[in-house]
């Protein structure tokens, strides 16, 4: 199937606008970028591509002070009709290739997941790179996830139905930190969502090739190991294609057609399947990299995130 054609005049216009791929600039330059990619998001008109947050959902921003005393910037949304029910906890980690984004971008997703599972969605601020390299990302993913158990009651929901979710970088960190929670001892997740996320950052596969230049991500925008890991690409909590994947949540992974990560979920779908975990795997036949924060102009976001809702609706913690 085609890659639709609002999705193609919104990359070309996109990109005459911005430039060059954040991902292959030099660490220098990237503070910059980044900062320039959060005024786009804020101009006025931004909300038909990115999508508004659900009208019945209530958001607040707060902070997690985490184990070792660190702050750590979190926004909650919790449904407005849900005043006097407990409910499930997701934890959400935006996408931004580890090195741009915030809670922000991801706000349509977040808040009409809140709405459409019935969850408080805590979406977590963690620290980027180049600033802060690899382990910075997942080890605030992790304390994040923890203080939502913690302090579950204090937002409206019930620690006992503990999910994680995340797009591309952010399903890079919801993998890890389902990893991390096995690995440790807790906290016990209850399902993971992960949608196109990276789960290898050595190793390549064949639909970086056939999707070289595709629309939001290409090829060239993969190896983030000069930003994100120098030394440390085959670490599993970098790749966790390369981690041992018994005794896992289950799991939806979504792809998209036209992405460069598509086999890469599949890779990681294979690879729980043959561990003996549940997984959902469903490729997105209209879609490209990055379409939960862009809903306005890729047409198959709306049908992924009822999957989405209806996956955390249902799952068993």
């Amino acid at each position: 199937m085609a890659i639709p054609l609002q999705t193609t005049i919104f990359w070309r216009t996109l990109t005459a606008f911005n430039g060059a791929g954040l991902l292959q600039l030099p660490a220098a330059d990237v503070s910059a970028a980044r900062e320039r990619r959060r005024r786009l998001i804020s101009l006025p008109g931004a909300s038909f591509i990115v999508g508004r947050p659900h009208p019945d959902v209530h958001i607040v921003n707060k902070t997690a002070i985490v184990s070792d005393g660190r702050a750590i910037a979190i926004r909650v949304y919790r449904p407005r009709d849900a005043i006097d029910r407990t409910l499930p906890v997701v934890v959400n980690f935006h996408g931004g290739g580890f090195v741009s984004g915030d809670p922000r971008q991801s706000e349509w997703w977040c808040s009409h997941i809140a709405h459409e599972a019935g969850a408080v969605v805590v979406s977590v601020d963690y620290r980027l790179a180049p600033e802060d390299p690899f382990p910075a990302a997942p080890e605030d993913c992790y304390a994040a996830t923890v203080w939502a158990l913690e302090h579950a009651g204090n937002v409206g929901g019930d620690g006992s139905r503990l999910a994680v979710m995340g797009d591309s970088a952010g399903g890079n960190l919801a993998a890890v930190v389902a990893l991390m929670a096995r690995d440790r001892g807790g906290p016990a997740i209850g399902f993971q969502v992960l949608i196109y996320p990276v789960v290898e950052l050595i190793d390549s596969f064949p639909s970086e090739d056939e999707n070289e230049f595709a629309p939001m991500l290409g090829k060239a925008d993969l190896r983030v190991n000069h930003l994100y890991c120098t030394d440390d690409g085959a670490n599993a909590y970098a790749s966790p294609l390369r981690a041992k994947h018994e005794n896992l949540p289950p799991a939806l992974i979504q792809t998209a057609q036209h992405d460069p990560l598509r086999d890469q979920g599949a890779a990681y779908a294979a690879a729980l399947r043959t561990a003996g975990v549940p997984v959902r795997l469903t490729n997105y036949v209209d879609g490209v990299h990055g379409y939960v924060s862009i809903p306005g102009v890729v047409p198959c976001a709306r049908q992924a995130l009822t999957e989405a809702a209806t996956a955390l609706r249902t799952f068993d913690a």
